[in-house]
């Protein structure tokens, strides 16, 4: 069973993307297709990038790097639950994917984005170029969580609509598409 890696990128007290990304793995465990990597990135805590060497070169100095990037290496998809900060993508996601190049390239990825009104989408928009550079091939279905508050109820927990629960559904059958598609580039 091929492993997805939910990336939950916000690191912020109270934040709700931790509930989002709990209504997200009962999609996946749903779904059945995939073996869950839970990468929390408040756990993980990766400093700013600390590592002397490029990337590319996989010569890692750091316990921390080195368990980033087995990790990184073991997962064949990843879905990122992505805040949007200030028309952006948050500084967390872009120092996780700075620290790792190899472990990236030819893997699908998922994005799971909220927000206010514009469901983080212009967060979206600026970390593509980020994951086409590292090889990384993004699922046209996305879910898109406009005004994510309103699905948050009195207990802290993400409630999705029909909508949100139909497009997570067809944005993981077309991760394990992309991933079947990928393991040839992998080999």
């Amino acid at each position: 069973m091929p492993r997805l890696m939910i990336l939950i990128a916000s690191t912020r007290p109270g934040r709700v993307g931790l509930p989002v990304a709990e209504w997200f793995r009962g999609r996946v465990e749903t779904h059945g297709a995939f073996e869950v990597d839970w990468a929390d990135m408040a756990e993980i805590a990766l400093p700013l990038m600390d590592e002397p060497n490029h990337p590319r070169l996989q010569r890692y100095e750091h316990e921390h790097t080195k368990a980033w990037s087995a990790r990184v290496a073991a997962a064949d998809a990843f879905a990122f639950v992505l805040p949007e900060y200030n028309h952006g993508y948050n500084a967390v996601v872009k120092n996780a994917l700075d620290y790792l190049h190899n472990e990236w390239k030819h893997k699908p990825v998922g994005i799971v984005s909220y927000g206010g009104i514009s469901a983080g989408l212009r967060g979206v928009v600026t970390l593509k170029p980020t994951l086409s550079c590292l090889q990384l091939v993004v699922a046209t279905n996305a879910v898109s969580i406009s005004n994510v508050a309103q699905f948050i109820d009195d207990d802290g927990v993400f409630q999705a609509n029909d909508t949100l629960q139909e497009v997570s559904l067809a944005m993981l059958d077309e991760l394990v598409a992309l991933d079947g598609a990928l393991r040839t580039l992998r080999g």
